[in-house]
């Protein structure tokens, strides 16, 4: 029998985010009244947010499986093969609570959390990006939370040294008490040398490396599982702290171990810490674990058991490792000035057994601890579908150029540059095209390859239609990965929504589970890592369903390829898949007339493939001079985005109503330019596949005109586009 410290109440029991019914099930599983550092140990595994309890019956429903796809969901990263033995290694998580709390540290841990997924599959990071969503922007947290988050996730990842080479950053009031911090890395491994989190062999020796165990962060997974209140600042100890500098040299000391041969398995301490990384390790592989807590290297006095077990401090690492190499191993973490301590052991009788100051404080049956947790399947109702909106239900704007200067120059609409410069967007000296464009671009080192990278959802349109919001997510990233002229390969997700136990919400985190599906299945392109994150709720109020996609996308060469910058004076300018004719959910909606209503265009995905992949082939024959996708704010957004990118104007004109041919969001849609001495045989080759395009207009001048509607300088378009954002950030 194992002597109980604190006596467990009822109080206690629900502090732990456990349910009652989930407290019989700790008693059944074994047959005792749990320790304190046992009950510990079952909050931080049985939470939403290491279980995934809520979610796993309908992540099984999403394809991840594909010709190139090495390694898919169920380890630290995804991985996907790119040929010449080279697979690329990625994934996108979440650190939207501790944001909230702590922006500058719970963002700048979202980066060096998953900075330690890439490195820890033993692939170096080449790339960053990230997904931020906040408040309304007069709302009184608003400011300091971007303030706060941006310089968190370019204070660590400047400092450890990875490129951010794309993202978005988007406001709306229903973030007001939920910020959402959603941070992917991507890193280059051998594709013969990927390393799992897997235990093997009996009687090894289990390694603790990196950064010694603090108490920040501790309960931080089970505070990541639970809705927000007044109480919110009294959380803040479960925020984690950064150091990127020592992760750097865990980085290195770690890709120096693998190449010895050396590691057998290797897990991140994320969430949950030692607690999550052992049993994980152990479950997966058919073990046991056996944890010395006084061996545990700690920076504070007199840490209790369950603090060790439950810390979240950052820069650390479990291994097995052989026997062999242990004291290579340790002469390796030792010139890299990290600790090397040899913590617990692997067994064959399924326990998770943790020791202390020579008591055993927990003796817990692993594999229901690991990949048994509790799953649940969650009531829920259909979302409710808005109708859709036509043409004439839309009032035009009283004054076109003013409507697409709001629309270019406003909270959402306006350039990102005061965001991305505070990144390191060069170092490593491999980006091809840097944040701004479509897709972030680098270089596949002593190659001519390159790889695309785009992270994006429209939450509005899964606010309006959960299933074909979903789909649009991952057709957006898609075809922005397809207009820089790379392959999409695969795709990691992020899944942020409201509280699951509430039937609305689950319904539309079931929807968008289906229309991303779909959507995967039809352009071939699997999901193969990602992370939910639910509960993003205050008061019961919850955030837009937000399940953000990010993907990669492979060029065989990187120097063929297209940018979103009007490239020449007296170039054809051409749409592809037709005029605007859907405002229903749009940007121009919302921000012209206030409106949030209405259906969101549907997705073909049919129609999708064949455009994109015509639109892929035109560029990698160089027949192109630039490629733009329509998104929100509809064409005419687009067709300033690229005379402000180039520094050239363009005279178009269109038919049809003018603010829906202009504004709607219709979907599939690409602006490309061509030269003139190709324009005959390049619409010739567009309309033989059986693709619409039209020829609108020819770029040149200062300004950008649509006869008849309106006329704006280049100049102008460019003040409005870039002020918004520092002007904002000045205010005090």
């Amino acid at each position: 029998m194992i002597p109980n410290d604190i006596k467990i109440t009822p109080d206690l029991i629900a502090s732990h985010g456990l349910k009652p019914d989930e407290y019989e099930r700790i008693l059944e599983l074994i047959g005792r009244e749990p320790t304190f550092t046992e009950l510990g140990i079952f909050s931080a595994m049985w939470n939403e947010h290491c279980s995934y309890k809520s979610s796993k019956k309908w992540l099984k429903t999403l394809p991840t499986e594909g010709p190139r796809v090495i390694q898919g969901p169920g380890e630290n990263a995804g991985v996907v093969d790119i040929g010449d033995g080279q697979a690329v290694v990625f994934k996108m998580e979440s650190h939207n609570h501790p944001s909230y709390i702590e922006p500058y540290q719970g963002a700048a841990t979202g980066v060096g959390g998953i900075l330690r997924d890439v490195f820890t599959m033993g692939a170096r990071p080449v790339a960053a990006m990230n997904a931020l969503r906040f408040g309304e922007p007069d709302h009184y947290r608003t400011r300091h939370l971007v303030s706060g988050v941006v310089s968190g996730v370019g204070g660590y990842g400047n400092s450890f040294g990875v490129p951010t080479v794309g993202g978005e950053v988007e406001f709306h009031a229903r973030y007001n008490g939920n910020c959402l911090v959603n941070a992917f890395a991507a890193g280059l491994a051998k594709t013969d040398a990927i390393f799992l989190s897997e235990a093997k062999g009996v009687g090894l020796p289990v390694v603790y490396l990196g950064a010694k165990t603090g108490r920040d962060g501790v309960g931080g997974a089970t505070m990541a599982s639970a809705e927000f209140d007044d109480t919110i600042e009294e959380k803040r100890p479960t925020v984690q702290v950064g150091d990127p500098f020592t992760e750097k040299c865990l980085l290195e000391a770690c890709l120096e171990l693998m190449e010895t041969g050396a590691v057998i398995a290797i897990q991140d301490m994320g969430a949950a810490g030692l607690t999550c990384s052992a049993v994980e390790m152990g479950a997966k592989g058919d073990l046991g674990i056996e944890l010395d807590l006084d061996r545990v290297p700690v920076r504070e006095e007199r840490m209790s058991a369950y603090e060790m077990m439950l810390s979240e401090s950052q820069e650390r690492m479990l291994m097995v490792l052989r026997p062999e190499k242990e004291h290579e191993a340790q002469a390796i973490f030792r010139k890299w000035g990290l600790d090397f301590a040899i913590v617990g052991v692997t067994t064959d009788t399924l326990r998770f057994v943790v020791k202390h100051q020579g008591d055993v404080v927990a003796d817990l049956p692993i594999k229901e601890l690991g990949d048994e947790a509790p799953e649940y399947d969650r009531p829920w109702i259909e979302p409710e579908k808005r109708p859709v909106l036509s043409a004439s239900e839309v009032a035009e704007p009283t004054d076109y150029a003013e409507a697409l200067l709001t629309l270019i120059g406003n909270a959402n609409g306006s350039s990102r540059r005061w965001v991305y410069e505070q990144y390191d967007t060069l170092i490593q000296g491999n980006t091809a095209a840097s944040p701004g464009g479509d897709a972030g671009v680098i270089r596949v080192e002593g190659t001519r390859k390159g790889l695309a990278f785009s992270v994006d959802v429209t939450p509005r349109y899964c606010e309006a239609d959960a299933f074909e919001g979903g789909k649009q997510a991952v057709a957006e990233v898609w075809r922005n990965l397809t207009a820089v002229g790379s392959e999409p390969l695969a795709a990691t997700d992020n899944l942020n929504f409201g509280n699951p136990e509430k039937p609305d919400i689950m319904g539309q985190f079931v929807h968008c589970i289906k229309g991303i599906g779909e959507a995967c299945r039809e352009l071939n392109f699997p999901i193969v890592s990602g992370n939910v994150s639910l509960y993003n709720e205050t008061h019961g109020e919850a955030i837009l369903p937000t399940p953000a996609i990010g993907g990669v996308g492979l060029l065989p060469d990187v120097t063929v390829r297209a940018g979103t910058a009007f490239a020449n004076e007296g170039d054809a300018i051409l749409v592809i898949g037709g005029l605007g004719t859907h405002l229903g959910a749009s940007q121009y909606l919302a921000d012209i007339l206030g409106r949030e209503e209405g259906a969101p265009p549907p997705v073909d995905l049919a129609a999708e493939k064949r455009r994109g992949t015509l639109v892929r082939q035109l560029i990698g024959a160089a027949r192109l001079t630039a490629v733009h996708d329509i998104s929100s704010g509809g064409l005419g957004v687009a067709l300033a985005e690229m005379a402000m990118a180039g520094g050239i104007g363009a005279t178009v004109r269109i038919e049809g109503t003018a603010h829906a041919a202009l504004f709607g969001e219709d979907q599939g849609r690409y602006v490309i330019s061509v030269a003139q001495d190709k324009l005959e045989a390049v619409q010739e080759d567009i309309l033989d596949a059986g693709i619409d395009v039209q020829q609108i207009g020819t770029t040149g001048g200062t300004d950008l005109t649509v006869e008849g509607v309106l006329t704006i300088s280049v100049a102008n378009l460019k003040k409005a586009h870039e002020n918004w954002f520092p002007n904002y950030m000045a205010t005090a």
